[in-house]
């Protein structure tokens, strides 16, 4: 037999075993996701695949243009390469154009191989190393298999050296040692690339994440994240359930498995995370693959990445049926997370680490009762004196008694615009911005008023923390309260509490227009109800909230404010969708797990590289966590603060 017709024989075999072996390990991998709890099926979502993939996904990859250009060479040439090759060496299509198309899509591929390789070869901290390492060679194996195999039938060789080659080229070479010797190399090659590329996708190779990103993009749990959408508010969960969060890995829904076994190990999280810069214990990626690891059961031992900060690789094990904290993971590194979403954002795969993490602390809190730090103590004021800190509910006007504010069911049944207060009611500090937004609004004859005493705590922190129950009462309560009154708008300087009132109370029956402060105003200015003079010597520059921003989408706002008031703004580096968080997130300040250095000393350190004088805030955690950062140092003053100091006297009504 020549070497040309044992290349004929046992090409559709190998393809047809590695194919075969495929969808056992798909079938084996499905079966490891429906451990997990029930949840909503998009089919439809399938359908959307190649558009999620080749926009939204892309739309993040295209952050890094060197990778973006990798990604798609290389990913658009194995996608089209893979089909090429089912269909002339396994259902045996002969078509002169397939192989021409073929011997494009391997080269393709090819070129985009020799990218990653070079990327691979003084890789970043962020990427993961192991098998990993072995995936530039496993792509050029099969992209040059494929291209050597495919060029003698496409006849190019003829038709470029015909002296040397005839179109029949494989029969010239067979029966000889050279002809038996590239059988045997591109076998080989064909053998490894098959294996890798299509059994390792299925069976936990490097290409796993090809298989398990496909559907978890289309079976993803938030679909509304797709085309542009924005979808940040935590799930609801049953508090009638025998098991309230997240214990073990069987306990997160069968979509978030999948979406586990989706990472690629970029480290992009891992990157952006805060936490892991500030040297706290947790690692969003490693979390996401201790995770996987979880759902299949083993140790984390084989993990070829940064390790959590302090806590050393190896030591953690973990099942379908064991519980994850104390296990798999340590208590502290669900409690570093700050809950910026930078993770979330930076995913490529777009994986919901936050939800991860709030769902494990959920058992921690709910179930166990065991939140760090202060976190038990502001839970205990909360459920006793509906608001953190334990002030007399009583109290919470103190701070506007020459404010003469109308209170609604007190003063008015009615009103434009009701003025969420918040905890910055118990804070002299944020109490400026208060005052100073009063002023504002007076100024712009704004048709406003205040809930009073009624008022509670918008739940945001219970809700971080775990304590879904409180933050449910919470939501409901008020709710109830706001339903009583008649108002267009609610405006609040709290983006914390912004973010729940427009996008977690919906769950509830509470469907509000919420405005920022900083869009209200900017709404003021174009209008010409609020006039502002430019004070072009201002020195200055923007902290970007982070559940403003990435929670939110909300960059242009405070922007348009500053630019109005003639401020040039000296940008941080990490700023608008980069933003590096202030630290005062997921009630992070109240469980106060150590690291090497502060999350708000980073970002003033960010600040301060701009050589700006002021650091603007839209925020009142952020006032806290910047304002607490030791001196020498920029000063720190809310957008409102800064728009009551341009304000031009005669557009006041005082």
């Amino acid at each position: 037999m020549s070497s040309s017709a044992l290349l004929s024989q046992i090409m559709p075999i190998l393809i047809f075993v590695a194919l075969l072996l495929a969808i056992i390990g798909a079938v084996r991998r499905a079966l490891l996701w429906s451990q997990g709890q029930k949840s909503t099926i998009h089919w439809s979502g399938i359908l959307a695949v190649p558009r999620r993939y080749l926009v939204d996904l892309h739309h993040v990859v295209a952050r890094d243009k060197y990778m973006s250009n990798t990604h798609v060479a290389t990913a658009g040439g194995f996608v089209l390469t893979a089909l090429l090759v089912i269909a002339v060496y396994l259902f045996d299509i002969a078509a002169q154009i397939l192989n021409y198309m073929l011997l494009a899509s391997t080269m393709l591929m090819f070129i985009g191989s020799v990218f990653v390789l070079k990327r691979r070869k003084n890789p970043p901290a962020n990427l993961s190393l192991g098998p990993w390492s072995r995936l530039p060679k496993s792509l050029l194996i099969f992209s040059s298999s494929f291209f050597f195999l495919t060029l003698p039938a496409s006849g190019l060789l003829s038709d470029l050296v015909p002296e040397l080659f005839s179109s029949n080229i494989a029969e010239n070479i067979a029966g000889n040692i050279a002809g038996w010797l590239m059988a045997v190399v591109l076998i080989a090659g064909i053998i490894w690339g098959l294996g890798e590329m299509f059994f390792g996708m299925t069976w936990g190779g490097p290409m796993k994440h090809a298989f398990a990103g496909a559907l978890h993009l289309g079976l993803h749990r938030r679909q509304t994240r797709f085309g542009g959408g924005q979808s940040t508010g935590l799930f609801a969960i049953d508090l009638a359930e025998d098991k309230l969060g997240v214990e073990k890995p069987e306990d997160f829904k069968w979509n978030q498995l999948l979406s586990f076994d989706a990472c690629v190990e970029c480290g992009r999280c891992e990157k952006a995370c805060p936490a892991f810069a500030a040297g706290q214990p947790l690692n969003p990626k490693k979390l996401i693959q201790d995770m996987v690891v979880g759902m299949a059961g083993g140790s984390d031992a084989k993990f070829a990445g940064s390790p959590y900060p302090g806590i050393e690789i190896g030591t953690h094990k973990g099942g379908a049926i064991i519980p994850i904290v104390n296990g798999l993971v340590e208590a502290d590194t669900l409690w570093s997370c700050t809950t910026c979403r930078a993770c979330v954002q930076e995913c490529p795969m777009m994986i919901e680490h936050v939800d991860a993490i709030v769902d494990m602390r959920r058992f921690e809190t709910l179930e166990k009762g065991q939140t760090p730090g202060k976190g038990s103590e502001i839970l205990e004021n909360l459920i006793a004196t509906d608001n953190p800190n334990g002030f007399a509910p009583a109290s919470r006007m103190n701070w506007a008694a020459d404010q003469n504010l109308a209170v609604l069911g007190q003063d008015v049944e009615k009103a434009d615009v009701l003025l969420w207060i918040g905890d910055a009611a118990f804070d002299m500090r944020n109490q400026r911005t208060l005052r100073a937004m009063i002023k504002l609004l007076r100024a712009a004859k704004v048709d406003f008023a205040v809930l009073g005493e009624q008022e509670c705590d918008s739940g945001d922190l219970a809700r971080r923390l775990g304590d879904e129950a409180t933050f449910q009462r919470l939501a409901k309560t008020n709710i109830a309260l706001m339903s009583k009154y008649q108002f267009s708008t609610i405006v609040t300087a709290d983006p914390h509490a912004f973010h729940c009132l427009k996008n977690e109370y919906r769950d509830f029956g509470g469907q509000y227009h919420v405005q920022h402060h900083s869009g209200f105003f900017a709404d003021l200015v174009k209008k010409g109800a609020i006039k502002l003079q430019a004070n072009k010597a201002l020195s200055l520059t923007y902290h970007d909230p982070c559940y403003l921003g990435r929670y939110n989408g909300e960059y242009d706002a405070p922007r348009y404010l500053l630019q109005a008031m003639g401020i040039q703004i000296k940008e941080m580096e990490r700023s608008q969708t980069i933003a590096r968080c202030c630290g005062g997130g997921g009630g992070a300040p109240v469980t106060d797990i150590p690291g090497k250095q502060r999350i708000p000393d980073m970002r003033m350190a960010d600040a301060k590289e701009t050589q700006a004088e002021i650091v603007a805030v839209a925020c009142p955690q952020c006032s806290l966590m910047l304002e607490g950062v030791v001196e020498p140092r920029p000063e720190v003053k809310d957008i409102a603060e800064l728009m009551l100091d341009a304000l031009v006297e005669d557009s006041t009504n005082e």
